[in-house]
């Protein structure tokens, strides 16, 4: 494999230093908690709907989805349409009720309900996810970088963790929204890129590609049956909207896009926004692991022995992209891993704050919080990067890997906020309930799933597909939860229990 030229190390310290520069331009308006998290409010919704769709649309997507694609066939897709449906069922509900039940921290609602006990569960729970997914998120960015340049694999991680940190934990929430805003047109610029030269590549062009990935069942949505043991279209679609309505109503990182909007009209604008843009564009990418796949096989093209499924498209651009070419794809690949990853940081450290700091020194001044935040965003950044150096060890693709964790690692949040929301009988003892059955099944479930199984109990393992795992955690909490409130006594909310002051409008 030949390293990437001098022109595109150029195009990508370019990207670099002007993503570094903008970030540090924020610095000087970091004086307060409400600025380094809240950007002060003042975020006109477009700007959060495509900074919020550049946080979703990370590294995973551009290479995991084509590496997916290549291996299978756009089963993913399913799963990812299930957003704009969770969008649509909570988004013009949820979105107001988050502005005005909430300061800064998804998970203060779980204390007005429940108490701190659940809110300390659900941060804790929220933290172990997306330190997962950050994990994955740096790990795919630089296997990519390691393909295409030719760099040590340690070096790009700890490389990319490292600038990451330093824009955001300088400029706060206003440079990671306007830093994104500006990697989306990166990203744009990526796919437009890689479709291109694709099917200008194929022999026959894009239509020989997907005649000959037709016949060979490639755009397939995944089998039409009720096997749940299967990765089936029902079974995709329930990991898809558990996720996602998990997402919108306890993902600390989309419910600070809430907060920061100027209106409950912008906020909700702005999240619409970001779920109609990413379907689209995972769409796109899944379409270039198709075509990617296509293009070996109409060629006869070899390549190296011991490439895995993720590698083959960063092959294909190491392989036929000119070096320019090649490192503004790099740059569209930086954006979207440092824009998902910047956006986690702030929200961790808003986490970090918010649920842990704030309780444990109730007395701190604001000047206090704030360094206590930027020292967050470092810590933060730095689990995640010693994660990734765990993950480049492990085989297999990256995309079931990353499925699996998020399944499991979702600990019933969507559950215990059914709890909280839907219904005023729920207690903090039912809650309790509910979780501690909730985390015995899903040890149950993965100890047991599976042909490598860790435990075979035989008739009593879990025989279903192991992404159903999180979606049948969230249903436990309920089931168990919401009886045991009732046979229980427990905190249970006021008649009008107090809300946070509402957003204050935009100066």
């Amino acid at each position: 494999m030949r390293a990437l030229g001098w022109p595109g190390l150029l195009v990508i310290g370019a990207y670099l230093a002007g993503v570094l520069t903008l970030g540090f331009r924020f610095a000087r308006r970091q004086t307060s908690t409400e600025e380094y998290f809240m950007a002060r409010r003042r975020i006109p919704g477009w700007a959060m709907g495509i900074s919020l769709f550049a946080s979703i649309i990370t590294s995973i997507t551009f290479i995991a989805y084509p590496g997916n694609a290549y291996a299978g066939n756009w089963a993913e897709l399913v799963s990812g349409m299930m957003a704009v449906v969770a969008i649509a069922l909570v988004g013009l509900a949820i979105v107001p009720f988050f502005r005005r039940r909430v300061r800064m921290s998804a998970f203060e609602f779980f204390e007005q309900r429940f108490g701190p006990g659940v809110r300390t569960y659900a941060a804790i729970t929220y933290a172990a996810c997306h330190c997962a997914k950050m994990a994955f998120v740096i790990y795919l960015v630089a296997l990519t970088v390691h393909s295409l340049a030719g760099w040590p694999l340690p070096a790009v991680i700890g490389a990319v963790g490292l600038a990451t940190v330093a824009y955001t934990w300088a400029g706060g929430m206003a440079a990671v929204i306007w830093v994104d805003v500006t990697q989306a047109f990166i990203l744009a610029a990526g796919i437009a890129i890689s479709v291109g030269f694709l099917g200008w590549l194929t022999p026959g062009g894009p239509a020989a590609g997907l005649r000959l990935a037709w016949h060979a069942r490639k755009l397939s949505l995944g089998l039409l049956t009720w096997d749940p043991a299967a990765k089936s279209v029902w079974v995709m679609a329930a990991y898809g909207i558990f996720w996602y309505l998990q997402r919108y109503t306890t993902d600390q990182m989309i419910v600070q896009r809430y907060l920061v909007a100027r209106s409950d009209r912008d906020a909700v604008r702005g999240v619409a926004l970001g779920a109609l843009l990413c379907v689209p564009v995972w769409a796109l990418f899944l379409l270039i692991g198709t075509l990617t796949w296509s293009y070996y096989r109409l060629t006869g093209e070899p390549v190296a022995p011991g490439l895995k499924a993720d590698e083959m498209y960063p092959h294909f651009l190491l392989t036929h992209v000119p070096s320019a070419l090649a490192g503004v794809l790099l740059a569209a690949l930086f954006s979207a891993a440092m824009s998902g990853l910047s956006s986690d940081f702030n929200s961790m450290a808003a986490v970090g704050v918010q649920d842990f700091y704030g309780k444990l020194r109730p007395s701190a001044t604001d000047r206090d919080r704030l360094a206590a935040g930027r020292g967050f965003v470092i810590l933060a950044g730095s689990v995640c990067t010693a994660t990734a150096f765990l993950l480049s060890r492990s085989p297999g693709a990256a995309l079931p890997l990353y499925f699996l964790a998020t399944s499991v690692l979702s600990g019933g949040l969507f559950g215990l906020f059914c709890l909280a929301y839907f219904t005023k009988r729920a207690t903090s003892a039912g809650a309790a309930a509910g979780i501690v059955a909730c985390l015995s099944f899903t040890l149950w479930a993965v100890l047991t799933a599976g042909a490598d199984r860790r435990l075979d109990l035989g008739a009593a393992n879990f025989a279903w597909n192991s992404l159903l795992i999180g979606a049948i955690g969230q249903g436990v909490v309920v089931a168990v939860g919401y009886p045991a409130s009732l046979m229980f006594s427990g905190r249970r909310p006021a008649a009008s229990p107090p809300a946070a002051r509402p957003c204050p409008p935009a100066r």
